[in-house]
């Protein structure tokens, strides 16, 4: 397979078919990856990793999978490149792309993304930002599909903060028929960076979505109950105010058992044990957590491949 330069800046740079690709190819390596079976169509390719923000799961998962698919990853943090001294977005772009064969940036604005894109002549992934985090969202499906038949007509519900996963999971969503529920406090809007994507999916959309404030009420009929952190990075200085403003929006016991038996529980992680969700909830038998914290090597493997490799 042969493209010309594509990048990942959020789901709805990717088709619905793109997304099926990618699911499909993420299982494989998975089941390869069980199986002992090398496979190393990035040898000798390069990926540069630009973070601005601390990363567990994302850098590990990056790093690992450049060396599994025979690439090297090249970790670059904002304060040992001249982009944190003063080097405009534009020209380390244009610098890198010819040293690299792609770049994975975990940064705050979205617009950053999006220029450091526009300039590039190489792959650029979306690694989190405070506006999406699509290869999050991408995992979270594969996940899903490991313990249901499919993606269409799954009954998801996300409930706390209006944040990157949330809108990430609304495209998501509308484009591989998830029917989304997002409970959250009065007064969070779709923001108009989501509206812009959202005019890119809702033309061929297979999914739905809606945002309401009751939380019982969403999670009723729910095949997965979705959660994540109040306060994201960044945010710091609002930590005690969100608390007190998103205390009815925890997932515990009792939001729970508002919704079916056996509905699976979803988190990102890191998690913020007993803010926005218990421990007893997080570690139950319902939850799935860390299968969606492996997943994120295998389809960030997926990614890599689909936009990096000539031919697999």
């Amino acid at each position: 397979m042969k493209m010309g330069k594509r990048d990942l800046l959020t789901i709805a740079n990717l088709t619905a078919d793109e997304v099926r690709h990618l699911l499909d190819r993420a299982k494989l390596l998975k089941q390869w990856r069980l199986q002992g079976i090398a496979h190393k169509p990035l040898d000798g390719k390069t990926l540069g990793m630009i973070f601005h923000k601390p990363s567990t799961r994302t850098r590990v998962t990056f790093e690992v999978g450049m060396y599994q698919l025979g690439g090297l990853a090249l970790f670059l943090s904002e304060k040992e490149i001249q982009l944190g001294r003063g080097e405009t977005v534009a020209d380390t772009s244009q610098v890198l792309s010819r040293y690299l064969d792609s770049v994975v940036i975990r940064t705050y604005k979205q617009s950053d993304l999006e220029e450091f894109a526009s300039k590039a002549t190489i792959p650029v992934i979306n690694g989190l930002s405070d506006s999406f985090h699509p290869c999050q969202v991408l995992s979270d499906m594969m996940t899903i599909e490991e313990y249901f038949s499919g993606l269409d007509g799954i009954k998801m519900t996300y409930v706390g903060d209006f944040n990157n996963v949330t809108n990430s999971l609304i495209l998501g969503a509308l484009m591989m028929g998830i029917s989304l529920t997002v409970a959250c406090p009065e007064g969070y809007v779709v923001s108009d960076e989501l509206k812009e994507k959202l005019a890119l999916v809702e033309k061929n959309a297979k999914g739905t979505y809606k945002v309401m404030t009751d939380p019982f009420e969403a999670v009723k009929g729910a095949d997965i109950i979705y959660t994540d952190v109040w306060v994201s990075m960044g945010q710091e200085d609002q930590h005690d105010e969100k608390l007190k403003y998103f205390a009815p929006y925890q997932v515990n016991s009792k939001l729970v058992a508002s919704a079916p038996e056996g509905v699976k529980i979803m988190h990102c992680l890191p998690a913020h044990r007993d803010e926005e969700i218990t421990s007893d909830v997080l570690d139950s038998a319902n939850s799935i957590i860390f299968d969606q914290a492996e997943n994120r090597l295998h389809l960030q493997k997926a990614v890599l491949e689909f936009l990096m490799a000539e031919t697999f």
